[in-house]
């Protein structure tokens, strides 16, 4: 095996690590802690064919479709001219789970080289030490304020969503999102002590200023969207599908960030509960389920303090949704959050609910469309349609699709 090429501290200081984008929001904010630590981060914002071109290039097209994208926007920017390749260094996940994701930084690295880029350092993002680079460390304290930051984003996208359909004037909604994330990044920067402690205040700020936008209210189709975490949050890949709903005249519930992280955590629990293991790592995991839980519920009672908008679900309140319908020992992908998401978007009041996955990611297909009769059974007004997305899947029979889904919901609505 040839040996990585490895993100020294001598990088650090002028190197550019450029980060895929998923999540706009969140990432632009963690992006903006790992900057206040010294890190030159900077957040992708190339998209269109030629990222899904250059993906399919590099990348072999029976590689899940997340991974293709990511290589592609990667490799695509290498190669716009912007960057000095030779001050670069590229950043992924790497989850180290069953999930084809575990591979991807592997998958990238071999495509760098196939374009010959292969002394661009890649460097992994995991909080289980699988690949160390002495010039990038994560601290604990840098976890801790990313993951401040990743629950403001949540907020910030849940009361958007709320608000956005109805605002008089477009836009509104998302100036008001940049402002809140220039501001928060500024409470990090002078102080991140004062920015955890302040998370009451702020969120209730934000709440009082979405509640405070001009908006006329409106009859719109509730629809939700769960499914795999890249698919289900991507533009880039899911084809801007929260603007095309929008356009349709739904208002769109899309689950916050935090409760996948969380459940990554809570599934090293399950797993001793299950198949035996170290009482104390179950002892500190619960203890850090605790601690997340009380902070979750104090956001959710600020925001409620805060205006007449709904605060993010819980991830407790996720689990709880689940009933049964899937076991927890189900946890490859999305597992069984995925399903439990759809349970409780229907118990909240969306019946309507988009279900996105890569074609051929088969946990996903298990726990997404595999769960669909069972999700009826329980709530037989429930509209669930599933969408697969790939390179040859056209844009065109998706929102065919998505069109089918909204007129049965707007006939329902009418019966």
């Amino acid at each position: 095996m040839e040996e990585r090429i490895e993100f020294t501290e001598e990088m650090k200081r002028d190197y550019t690590i450029l980060i895929p984008n998923m999540l706009p929001v969140h990432l632009q904010l963690v992006g903006d802690v790992f900057r206040l630590h010294g890190y030159r981060m900077e957040l992708l914002k190339n998209e269109g064919p030629s990222v899904v071109e250059t993906g399919l290039k590099y990348v072999h097209n029976d590689t899940c479709y997340p991974a293709l994208l990511c290589i592609g926007q990667f490799i695509d920017a290498l190669q716009s001219g912007k960057y000095d390749v030779h001050k670069t260094a590229l950043i992924i996940t790497q989850t180290g789970g069953g999930c084809r994701a575990s591979n991807y930084i592997f998958l990238l690295r071999k495509a760098l080289k196939k374009a010959n880029l292969g002394f661009v350092p890649v460097i992994s993002l995991n909080p289980a030490g699988l690949e160390k680079n002495s010039g990038f460390k994560m601290t604990l304290t840098l976890l801790l304020q990313a993951m401040m930051m990743i629950l403001y984003a949540d907020v910030l996208m849940c009361l958007k969503n709320q608000v956005e359909p109805y605002e008089n004037e477009k836009g509104t909604c998302a100036r008001l999102v940049e402002r809140w994330a220039d501001r928060l990044t500024e409470q990090f920067r002078r102080d991140p002590r004062i920015a955890a402690l302040r998370v009451r205040e702020n969120v209730k700020r934000i709440a009082r200023d979405f509640d405070a936008v001009p908006v006329t209210p409106a009859e719109k189709v509730q629809v939700g969207i769960v499914g795999e975490i890249y698919v289900k949050y991507s533009q880039l890949a899911n084809n801007h599908l929260e603007r095309f709903l929008l356009e349709q005249g739904c208002q769109v519930h899309v689950p916050g960030l935090m409760g996948f992280l969380l459940n990554a955590l809570d599934h090293n629990i399950d797993d001793i509960n299950l198949y035996g293991g170290s009482r104390l790592k179950r002892w500190g995991c619960r203890r850090v389920m605790r601690f997340a839980g009380r902070v979750q519920r104090a956001v959710a009672r600020a925001v409620k303090a805060g205006g007449r908008l709904t605060p993010p679900e819980t991830y407790g309140q996720t689990r709880s949704a689940l009933g049964g319908v899937l076991g927890v020992g189900c946890k490859m992908g999305e597992g069984w959050l995925l399903t439990a998401e759809m349970c409780e978007l229907i118990d909240s009041g969306v019946p309507n609910i988009v279900c996105v996955q890569p074609f051929g990611c088969l946990p996903n297909h298990i726990a997404g469309k595999g769960t669909i009769r069972a999700i009826r059974e329980r709530y037989p007004g429930a509209n669930i349609v599933p969408i697969d997305y790939d390179p040859g899947a056209t844009r065109v029979n998706q929102e065919n699709r998505l069109k089918l889904m909204l007129a049965v919901a707007r006939e329902g609505s009418r019966e």
